[in-house]
């Protein structure tokens, strides 16, 4: 059984399994033995040793009712059959006589052993038994009452097989049965009849307690008397056996062995008590006595485990030979993952391992007799050089289908030290190191700068074989000792090592696939590898792939299938984590194990929860405790955590508790106890507790036994549960809009309270609320009447929100929030391991859920490559769940693909986005048409569907709204179509427009039947830009309309504030888009005040971004300065890259076109330096274009081509990723810029391909100008860029239409930057002037710093010259 379960079982979890089954068993005989009036005095694997004492004439009655027990045993396995599918059977061998008792060991532990012919016969009448067979020993059958029994000769054997008991008739065995009990004392009375033994309400005995506590191992008693360890004994864990057998020369007599026994005991408890092993058991068979002992048992785990355990194994083998009364001694030693814990009944157990290692070191101490043997595990984890070892000849082993290579250890013969590198010399007391002062004074002054300023540091000597390298170690090792400090001189368990054992074990489990990168163009982009090709080598890693060719760069994936999670860690680095948690209390290992169960970060609230038996205080303690021992880090909040995994992810070192400690220098002069309260006030005052080793959790939470893990796991999901939703600033509702609603997920149970606060996250109001929305609710006539002119309108909107600002600031009622936005420690702290927990409890139904609320949750935040890793966790769960077929949520695959659909939208894959997004329209009965007679068949159904929609509003408002589900439903369908019409308006083909039409105006109709304010104005505003970019002039203008007359009539309350900010946001945004520069900076100026006062960061920095554009173009630079500011504040507060990474974009436009330096350009490059692998800029389309372009623009125009080309390349890279999103835009403009550049120097150096180049460029610029995504916004640089093309090429009647064009756009818009820049290239074009080469470069050393500018030292209109001209040598047809 136990190969069969560990060579089935995953993570060498085999034996947990034949634990269950063997207890189950086990349990169930000893029962039957107790009840029968015996008792259990030897556990032996599945086998046991059971005694009835009794006097002789009591014999024959007795030797009855075991083979009634007997039979009954029997009984029961006849009809049961275990889950695994095993037939398990028992054979049963009985003896009667006498027996004697050998108790030896020393002043710390006693064991005992039962001898004599009795037990050699019942061992011999086992051997002979077969399944389901009873066998009396000779003894046994000549005192038993004959009369009774139904016997079956055996041949060749005295011994005989019971068939049956044979009474007669008149026999009541219920009578014979208490008689023979009668004369037991140790049996329970009628008094006690419902207990198995009396021992269990024996009164406490400090005298008999202390005898009997030398039979149990030390550290075993210590967790007994621990109250908080109660039930929580048993685990997996890395152990090394080592089974010793003792063959004596004459076994029968008692006298005899016992000393030989005695002499042995003692000698190999001094050898395992130095390398913290212990014996664990003592039994005898008829192969002589053997010795269970175990290296790593809990509280015991010692470094370099197996190479002490092969060097006792030796001394013990030597010095058992040597006692004469032993024949032979065989030793088997064998490494890996054992249960450790209980075996056996709750009346009747006992503290023991069992797995496959155990039956390995147990057959190769029975099969290679006489020598010290072990398996291959122990030799590789040895680190001892090969001579050390003779590899056996393989034999077949009972009940081992494959040991592996089986190595016999010769013997340690030389000191080992320093992990692979051996002195075998000694330091003379007499006589100090000659010769070697300087080496001395190194290390002398190396170590006292690690003591003064713990500051670690590598001292190397390298020397010739025989130049005393071994004696200057020793001589150091004394020093070091002599200063009372300990001194590692093995190898560094840093970081490198770790690494290198994790690849190890990895490339072992064929995990890596390393294959070719391939170019983007050449993909053909699927779900699976959309972020694929996005890892790729860092400049700085190129230089270990010189092999390679050019372009074919190599990157590592994992195998299909494989999850990271499941894999268990090298055994190596196992050993390190065991060893700091076995040298930790035993209450503090309870704790790292407790919560290594909840995840490597978690909050000290569900961490209290599932401590067993734990108070406050007693946590408390036990974490300060930890933390000073660099177990845990602590944090305040979530914000403290991500800037620490920010700052430093290898090391973990930055934290709340460094940070805010006091200096060395200051707490050396405070007692122990007085820091560790300090420390304790901190932990009190943190939240949040991380693990600061990964590989401490996981080896913590491989320790825990199957149901014990699942016990904890429920535990923490319900704990969990109830805060799984967002944040009270986001009014607490499901990341997925109505998620819990459309799929039943039950959570725990809620009062009313909560019930209407969830109600009202999702819109839903109370009568009071409905009433007073209605009574405000005026005609729109009365907001806008007909007559009022667009000027009008505009400064009643504007005034409209600085009255809402004005309300913000002074309002008493709710509606300002008191704290920011706490989505994201949600996400860390409870959704995702919610997620995991119910993924352990084989939940799949519920962990689905919760992996779709992170992919929709990171999607809010901007990580699209977090919500990929998580869509496809849930993907694994939908193939899984789809097989059973009481499960169908058609509503979890639709919300599956629609947030595939965004992800693929975000990352600039619109085929794939589109075919994602249709396919979660149709699992939502609303089929997208694919041919064009049904797309205007839908048309005009939706176009009659929306007259309706408008003409009842009234009616609409009246009615009830739709029910939950529904509403999960819709909140679907108009995600699905915002994207749709975003996605069809980015083709070129004519009847895409009438595609994009429906799409906007289905989002329209859908918005409007949810009967949801925010909706219905998000797909106003949504339907109103369509329109823009369309240019139907009056239809954006009347859905305009239409949403200010919406929020006039919102309530002045959290959800009407938000929206109004939302309106003001988004309308800031479409003016921005369409050119109306003023409107876009009043409405953003007001949208940022909003947001601020909101505490809404995640909103906040797109309007300041959009803001620093506007007034960028308007040459506000006093007011984008002070805006800049405001975002680098705001991304420095909440460590918001994407903000900051905007921020660097517009400083690198101010000194490529605003002629001042605000960050210098080294600044701006060392941020992409550092942050282009950030996965936020890398899976965002647009501001790593942008970036990458500028700085290709500023090489063009120094004329660095190489520089420039190493730019370039990486912003075409990104061309492919086309979104219909304002940031694309922007730097696909910088990167046309840049090959314009490039142009004019192909021109230049007539270079073959030139007018090629040149034609295809102004194709592409035109083709932008006339794409419907395009803001007007735009036009005028991409048409000064034709016009540059045209006049590069001598077409001087286009330059000049599209200069033109490009100046009255200006005009129109008020684009002073732009302007300002088409009137001096218009100047310089057409003057015939000709421009230096290092124009450029001379007006860049000139161009002032900020700081310059604001004081007045530079006067402003002097700034504005300092722009780059570009160069125009030949007006003439260069072709």
């Amino acid at each position: 059984m136990t190969e069969k379960f560990s060579t089935a079982m995953y993570m060498d979890r085999g034996a947990e399994q034949l634990v269950e089954i063997l207890n189950h068993y086990i349990s169930a005989i000893v029962e039957k033995v107790l009840i029968f009036g015996g008792d259990i005095l030897k556990f032996a694997g599945d086998a046991l040793l059971a005694l009835w004492k009794v006097e002789r004439r009591q014999l024959k009655n007795i030797i009855t009712v075991v083979i009634k027990c007997s039979l009954e045993i029997h009984g029961l396995f006849e009809t049961q059959e275990s889950e695994e599918g095993l037939d398990v059977r028992v054979k049963i061998g009985l003896a009667a006589g006498h027996i004697t008792m050998l108790v030896f060991g020393d002043e710390t532990r006693n064991y005992f052993l039962v001898i004599g012919q009795a037990v050699d016969d019942v061992r011999l009448a086992q051997n002979i038994a077969q399944m389901n067979d009873v066998i009396l020993s000779p003894n046994c059958w000549q005192l038993c009452d004959r009369s009774m029994i139904e016997i079956e000769r055996i041949p060749d054997q005295r011994a005989v097989k019971v068939n049956f008991l044979k009474p007669p008739p008149s026999f009541n065995f219920d009578e014979f049965f208490t008689k023979c009990m009668a004369f037991m004392d140790y049996y329970p009375s009628s008094d006690h009849k419902n207990l198995l033994r009396l021992a269990c309400i024996l009164e406490s005995d400090p005298e008999l307690e202390l005898s009997l506590q030398k039979y149990v191992m030390e550290s075993i008693l210590k967790q007994i008397d621990d109250k908080k360890l109660r039930g929580y004994l048993s685990e997996l864990r890395p152990v090394t056996i080592m089974f010793v057998n003792l063959m004596f020369k004459d076994q029968d007599k008692a006298e005899v062995i016992g000393s030989a026994i005695q002499d042995a005991c003692a000698h190999i408890n001094s050898v395992l008590r130095v390398f913290r092993g212990q014996i664990n058991k003592v039994f005898m068979f008829d192969k002589g006595c053997s010795f269970l002992c175990v290296f790593g048992f809990p509280g015991e785990k010692a470094p370099d485990e197996v190479t002490h355990a092969l060097e006792s194994a030796v001394d013990i083998f030597d010095f058992c030979s040597h006692i004469h009364k032993i024949h032979t001694v065989s030793i088997g030693v064998a490494s890996g993952i054992v249960f450790c814990g209980i075996v056996g009944h709750s009346v009747r157990h006992e503290y023991t391992v069992i797995g496959q290692k155990v039956n390995i070191a147990a057959r190769m101490m029975m099969y290679y007799p006489g020598i010290v043997t072990c398996d291959s595990v122990t030799y590789n984890g040895s680190n001892l050089p090969a001579y050390f070892f003779k590899e056996l000849p393989k034999k077949v082993m009972k009940g081992v289908a494959d040991s592996g290579p089986v190595y016999q250890c010769l013997g340690l013969n030389e000191k080992v030290m320093f992990g692979m590198a051996y002195l075998i010399c000694n330091r003379n007391e007499g006589y100090p190191l000659l010769g070697r002062d300087k080496e001395i004074k190194y290390f002398m002054c190396t170590m006292k700068e690690f003591l003064v300023s713990n500051c670690s540091r590598i001292l190397m000597y390298e020397g010739l074989s025989g130049y005393g390298k071994s004696q200057l170690l020793v001589e150091i090792e004394y020093l070091a000792q002599g200063e009372n400090h300990r001194y590692l001189a093995e190898g560094s368990c840093g970081i490198p090592f770790y690494c290198e054992e994790l690849l190890k074990n990895l490339d072992h489990h064929r995990v890596l696939v390393f294959q070719t990168i391939e170019s983007e163009e050449k993909t053909n982009v699927t779900w699976n590898n959309l972020f694929k090709n996005f890892a790729k080598p860092t400049e700085d890693l190129k230089i270990f792939t010189l092999g390679l060719e050019e372009g074919n760069e190599e990157v590592c994936n994992l195998a299909s299938g494989v999850r990271l999670k499941n894999l268990s860690l090298p055994a190596s680095l196992k050993e390190i984590s065991l060893v700091q948690l076995d040298s930790m209390s035993l209450s503090h290992q309870m704790l790292v194990r407790c919560a290594a169960i909840v995840g490597l970060t978690f909050t000290t609230e569900l961490l209290f929860e599932i401590l067993p038996c734990w108070n406050m205080k007693m946590m408390i303690n036990a974490l300060a405790t930890l933390v000073e021992s660099n177990v845990f880090d602590c944090f305040r909040n979530g914000r403290e955590l991500r800037i620490a995994l920010k700052q430093n992810t290898a090391s973990f070192e930055v934290n709340y508790r460094s940070l805010s400690l006091q200096p060395p220098s200051e707490r050396m002069v405070h007692g122990k106890q007085e820091e560790l309260r300090e420390l304790e006030s901190e932990v009190i005052e943190c939240h949040i507790i991380r693990f600061c080793s990964p590989m401490m959790q996981k080896t913590a939470y491989e320790l825990w036994l199957k149901d014990q893990k699942k016990a904890m796991h429920l535990k923490c999901a319900r704990f969990l549960e109830e805060n799984a939703h967002r944040c009270d600033h986001c009014r607490s509702g499901d990341f997925v809009p109505f998620h819990h609603f459309a799929v039943d997920i039950r959570l725990n149970t809620l009062d009313l309270d909560t019930i209407r606060k969830m109600a009202k996250s999702h819109g839903f109001q109370t009568e009071e609320e409905i009433t007073f929305s209605r009574t405000e609710t005026s005609k729109r006539s009365e907001i806008f009447s007909e007559n009022l002119s667009s000027e009008e309108i505009r400064e009643k909107i504007l005034s409209f929100f600085d009255i809402i600002i004005s309300k913000m600031r002074t309002s008493e009622n709710d509606i300002i929030p008191l704290e920011s936005c706490q989505c994201e420690e949600i996400l860390e702290i409870v959704i995702m391991p919610l997620a995991h927990h119910f993924l352990a409890l084989g939940e799949n139904n519920k962990a689905l859920y919760y992996f779709l609320e992170l992919a929709s949750a990171y999607l809010i935040l901007g990580d699209s490559y977090m919500a990929y890793i998580y869509l496809n966790e849930g993907e694994r769960l939908l193939k899984i769940l789809k097989k059973e077929k009481s499960w169908s949520k058609t509503f979890e695959w639709t919300t599956f693909f629609t947030l595939k659909g965004q992800v693929c939208f975000n990352m600039g894959q619109m085929v794939l986005a589109r075919k994602m997004l249709r396919k979660a329209l149709k699992l939502l009965n609303r089929i997208f048409p694919y041919n064009l007679i049904s797309l205007f068949l839908q048309i005009h159904v939706e176009k009659n569907r929306h007259f309706h929609f408008v003409n009842q509003n009234q009616q609409a408002q009246e009615s009830s709204p739709p029910g939950k589900k529904r509403l999960a439903q819709l909140y679907q369908q108009t995600t699905c179509f915002s994207l749709l019409w975003r996605i069809y308006s980015l083709n070129y083909f004519f009847h895409y427009k009438y595609y994009c039409h429906l799409a906007a105006l289905m989002q329209v109709n859908t918005a409007l039947e949810t009967q949801d304010d925010f909706q219905i104005i998000k797909a106003y505003l949504d339907y109103s830009l369509y329109h823009h970019l369309a240019g139907y002039q009056g239809v954006w203008f009347k859905y305009e309309v239409m949403t200010m007359e919406h929020i006039f009539n919102l309530p002045l309350k959290r959800e009407g504030i938000e929206i109004m900010t939302y309106v003001a946001d988004t309308l800031g945004y479409i003016k921005l888009l369409m050119g109306h520069l003023d409107l876009a900076i009043d409405l953003g100026s007001r949208a940022h005040k909003m947001w601020s006062l909101l505490r809404n960061p995640n909103k906040h920095y797109l309007v300041l971004c959009w803001l620093c554009k506007s007034l960028f173009l308007k040459n506000r630079y006093k007011q984008l300065i002070q805006v800049l500011g405001w975002l680098w504040d705001l991304s420095v507060a909440e460590e918001h890259i994407f903000s900051k990474a905007f921020f660097y974009f517009v400083c690198l436009d101010i000194m490529l076109y605003s002629g001042f330096v605000y960050r210098s350009f080294e600044e701006c490059l060392e941020f992409i330096h550092q942050n282009e692998d950030n996965r936020i800029l890398k899976f965002q389309s647009g501001i790593l274009l942008g970036l990458y372009s500028c700085i290709a623009i500023w090489y063009a125009r120094l004329q660095k081509w190489d520089n420039f080309h190493i730019f370039s390349n990486r912003a075409k890279s990104l061309v492919s990723r086309r979104t219909p999103a304002a940031l694309y835009f922007i730097g696909l403009s910088r990167y046309l810029e840049g090959q314009v550049l490039y142009l004019q120097k192909q021109i230049e150096e007539q270079s073959e391909n030139a007018q090629d180049s040149g034609v295809d460029l102004l194709k592409n610029l035109e083709n932008l100008v006339a794409q419907n995504t395009t803001g007007p916004v735009f036009y005028p640089r991409l048409y000064h860029l034709m016009a540059y093309v045209c006049i590069l090429m001598g077409d001087g009647q286009n330059c000049s239409l599209f200069l033109n064009t490009a100046l009255q756009l200006c005009e129109t818009q008020g684009n002073v930057l732009e302007k300002c820049w088409l009137n001096m290239s218009k100047e310089w074009w057409y003057s015939g002037s000709e421009l230096t080469e290092d124009q450029w470069l001379q007006t860049l050393l000139s161009l002032p710093p900020w700081e310059k500018v604001v004081s007045g030292k530079v006067n402003m209109k002097d700034i504005q010259k300092n722009k780059f001209l570009m160069r125009v040598n030949i007006l003439d047809n260069p072709f």
